[in-house]
């Protein structure tokens, strides 16, 4: 979900996350591998791996993210001093791969992500352990899927190629539209590409529709007669982005973990009352332009607090993060993008937001 820097285009090949191609996987195949991994150089060192300190002996945490409008906050935050504030050292870290941030939290190379339910459902089917703390956003909008002229419904897609990034979110708001359609991935020629390779394969032409995230969606539409056949829009709630830590930070690290969350409101806040400079350095991070990014603002549903108090509530409507978490588990096994329905349990931890209610 800019969950990557807009980059010129590569021919067409194997799927793979890093700038160079890597063989096909899928996060079902993939987190378990390097969970035994990491466990393993855990092992060759006492105590686990070193964990990076600041100045004066206080633990930096590390966090991760990538490029989704519902994210580039962070950036604000870090460029405006709001981490340092709220007692906070915070080494933050940008990913021109969304597939390698979610890697790197699986594995314990960063402390927190911000990542998607239904990847962080992914991970947790694989093993590991993930807790969601905090609500950035809702995706209503941002996630699309882009057709060729000649195209102007999902059903439209029988029998054509489409592209997009293996086992993350727009392979996911694929599978949904399909389905919706009466149709499934057999129906189309599903072509797995990077999130930026497939909308520059797009653009020029090489396959006839894509599933790309904002900013991408910005590449893809530079192509002639292109349109949005299915957006995220069409799924409410379907597709919520989060802050999510390693489960054992919540235990360990409660007050850093609570730090972080004031941040992010306090981040919101400064937004708003500067609304250019803002735009001006998620821009920036985006590498798009400002008129360009102001142009994904209805597409991304940023959450208030009051926002996230009312998704941590249970309840049985796609508004509540359990029930939608439960529609997403049974999907990703029946779509065949997760081997298992991953257990709920400690997935949620509201804590951290309900203790900033007035």
């Amino acid at each position: 979900m800019l969950r990557r820097p807009l980059v010129t285009l590569r021919p067409l090949g194997p799927p793979g996350p890093l700038r160079s191609f890597r063989p096909a996987f899928s996060l079902r195949l993939l987190v378990p591998l390097l969970l035994l991994a990491a466990c393993a150089a855990c092992a060759s060192a006492p105590g686990g791996a070193a964990e990076p300190e600041a100045s004066g002996g206080k633990k930096t945490l590390t966090l991760g993210f990538s490029a989704w409008p519902g994210w580039f906050p962070w950036q604000v935050a870090q460029e405006k001093g709001l981490f340092a504030k709220n007692g906070l050292e915070v080494e933050l870290k940008y990913f021109d791969s969304y597939t390698d941030s979610l890697t790197a939290l699986a594995t314990g190379n960063v402390d927190a992500n911000s990542q998607t339910l239904n990847d962080t459902l992914a991970s947790v089917s694989g093993g590991a352990k993930q807790t969601i703390v905090l609500v950035n956003d809702n995706s209503t909008g941002n996630d699309q899927i882009i057709a060729r002229s000649g195209i102007s419904t999902v059903a439209d897609l029988r029998g054509k190629t489409v592209a997009a990034e293996q086992g993350t979110v727009d392979h996911y708001l694929l599978l949904l539209a399909l389905r919706k359609a009466g149709l499934t991935e057999k129906d189309v020629t599903f072509k797995p590409l990077p999130t930026d390779a497939a909308a520059a394969a797009f653009k020029a032409g090489q396959v006839d529709a894509v599933g790309v995230f904002a900013p991408f969606t910005t590449t893809a539409l530079e192509l002639p007669g292109s349109t949005a056949i299915a957006t995220s829009k069409d799924f409410p709630g379907a597709i919520p982005d989060h802050l999510v830590v390693a489960a054992p930070l919540v235990a360990e690290r409660p007050q850093e973990v609570q730090a972080l969350v004031k941040t992010w409101f306090e981040t919101l806040e400064w937004m708003a009352a500067n609304k250019a400079d803002a735009t001006a350095i998620m821009a920036k991070r985006a590498g798009v332009s400002e008129a360009d990014y102001a142009g994904y603002d209805a597409g991304t549903t940023i959450f208030s607090l009051e926002d996230n108090l009312a998704a941590f509530e249970p309840g049985d409507t796609g508004d509540h993060l359990d029930n939608q978490a439960a529609l997403i588990a049974k999907f990703l096994v029946d779509s065949g993008l997760a081997d298992t329905e991953p257990s709920l349990d400690g997935l949620f931890e509201p804590k951290f937001v309900r203790s900033l209610k007035p």
